[in-house]
């Protein structure tokens, strides 16, 4: 089958009359920071253990993005060549400055990083490391009015025992090293705990520390201003769930625009869909920006569920890319996509048979631990409620090699085709769990077919609850296994997408799987033209 992939996003922002609703992304793009260059706005966001990393996106409006790259492809160390789920790279700042973009960005084991490019569209430098450290995470730089540059971040107490503190650091000119230990700015273990995410701005003379505490799941954005950057800083909640249905609204960055006008981004944490991201009028009295709407008179803004669209220059735009379905065309794989671990070439082609994602079967080291292996290729959730449905040939040269369709969280579920002993193959159900190691993934049902090309699907509904089916023939489904509820992983929301695996321990190589397209709707199944 061949032609043009037709499909349209899963969740759009616009409301069709120049306003918008929350959230602007109903995707994982956790922790996530702003700049803006003249008309275009960049974000970038946390990717953990998926790969490529630090996800960058772009925007002519603040409410409709566009994924345009990643800072890094891979992370120099070995914990990162198997799955290394929550670890990896956290909390990113973006900064434009001296004409170049700069993003910092921590791993909480190794320490602080930064890249730089003078285009994000055309990629980003090799990865500096700034400072070898455990358990310093969320680092912002700042460069002041007098050219001196400083960092400041925040603690990850499971690695140092310390939280709720933010440190501001020295740093050089070029940003490549820091130029001292620095020095304990705010203290939030009383009225701001787990305080961290800092972000660091000048306006009017005053320095101002975003920074969230509270929890991701139930806490509130702080605001610390002070007239010297070591403080003492004053500080104030701006925004909070209050009556509102948004849950800990924190973690995000502030962009001011040409015409004046101020926005805030943040997340907003939805289990297995992730954290998904919210756009938040600013308005200014007294020096402290006021979010949201105040909608209970409590002096603290709450998070709105639709507003006016921010005022530009360029025309309304009221659809939304759509970087989701995928009919393998491209030279390259798609941003959409991201490995469990550090990705190596020998994984997959789109050469070998054009039009076609081919992926090679690797032998699993844990037996068959769909959470244990490196190679899966996966996507965020694309919205509240979807259809996702790939089509696969199956070439194995052994019963033990297994391919498929994929939901990953902590625990997770997937459809698994393979040879069956005698003549043909077998479609199975599997369940299992990340923090099950050593045991090999639960089988609950298991049909046989005729051949090893199948339609494979899993349907998502607005409660992140996943049924399964399979067809031979792309009209009629059968469904398969148990109805199972997706949680999320660890620190991200849960992932759809992609496996060719080796269960056994010595089974010959050269087995392999082409996926010819995989398509994500909101309805139905998406068709070709």
């Amino acid at each position: 089958m061949t032609g043009k992939l037709k499909y349209s996003a899963v969740w759009n922002p616009n409301l069709g009359n120049g306003r918008f609703r929350n959230p602007v992304l109903f995707m994982d793009y956790s922790d996530p920071d702003v700049v803006r260059k003249g008309s275009d706005f960049f974000m970038a966001a946390s990717s953990f253990s998926c790969f490529p990393g630090i996800p960058i996106l772009h925007s002519s409006d603040l409410v409709n993005w566009t994924i345009i790259g990643h800072v890094f492809d891979r992370l120099p160390f070995e914990d990162y060549e198997a799955p290394a789920h929550g670890k990896g790279a956290w909390a990113p700042s973006i900064r434009y400055h001296g004409g170049v973009f700069w993003v910092y960005f921590a791993t909480p084991d190794e320490g602080i990083f930064m890249s730089k490019t003078r285009d994000p569209f055309c990629g980003w430098e090799p990865l500096v490391h700034v400072k070898k450290t455990k358990g310093w995470i969320d680092p912002c730089p700042f460069w002041d009015d007098d050219g001196q540059a400083y960092l400041i971040h925040a603690y990850a107490n499971s690695r140092i025992g310390i939280k709720s503190k933010l440190n501001l650091c020295r740093m050089k000119e070029d940003g490549t090293a820091l130029e001292d230990d620095g020095e304990i700015v705010f203290d939030g273990t009383l009225n701001h705990p787990t305080i961290e995410g800092p972000k660091l701005y000048k306006r009017n003379g005053y320095y101002y520390i975003f920074a969230p505490a509270g929890g991701v799941k139930e806490g509130w954005q702080t605001v610390l201003r002070s007239r010297t950057i070591y403080g003492p800083y004053k500080d104030r909640i701006v925004l909070h769930q209050g009556n509102s249905a948004i849950n800990g609204p924190h973690q995000g960055g502030l962009v001011e625009l040409d015409t004046g006008e101020s926005w805030f981004l943040h997340f907003q944490d939805r289990a297995a869909f992730g954290r998904v991201v919210h756009l938040q009028p600013v308005r200014w009295e007294d020096g402290w920006p006021k979010m949201g709407e105040d909608s209970n008179k409590d002096g603290i803004g709450e998070p709105v569920l639709e507003w006016q669209k921010p005022k530009m220059k360029s025309g309304d735009v009221t659809e939304p890319a759509s970087q989701t379905s995928d009919d393998f065309t491209s030279e390259n794989l798609s941003l959409q996509w991201q490995w469990q671990a550090n990705p190596k070439e020998e994984w997959y082609s789109l050469q070998a048979r054009p039009g076609h994602l081919r992926l090679y079967s690797r032998h699993s080291p844990d037996r068959f631990k769909l959470g244990g292996m490196p190679n899966l290729v996966m996507q965020k959730f694309p919205g509240p409620g979807f259809t996702a449905t790939v089509k696969l040939t199956l070439y194995a040269l052994s019963e033990t090699i297994r391919a498929g369709l994929a939901v990953m969280g902590k625990e997770y579920a997937y459809l698994g085709l393979s040879k069956s002993e005698n003549e043909g193959h077998v479609i199975a159900f599997y369940k299992g769990s990340i923090e099950d190691a050593g045991n090999e993934d639960i089988k609950t049902e298991e049909h046989p077919v005729s051949d090893g090309m199948v339609y494979l699907r899993v349907q998502v509904d607005e409660k992140a609850v996943c049924r399964f089916s399979y067809s031979q023939d792309h009209h009629h489904f059968t469904a398969m296994g148990d109805v199972f509820q997706a949680v999320p992983g660890i620190w991200i929301g849960a992932k759809v997408g992609m496996y060719c695996a080796d269960a056994g321990t010595d089974g010959p190589d050269g087995s392999y799987c082409d996926f010819d397209w995989f398509i994500v709707s909101q309805e139905g199944d998406g068709r070709f033209d």
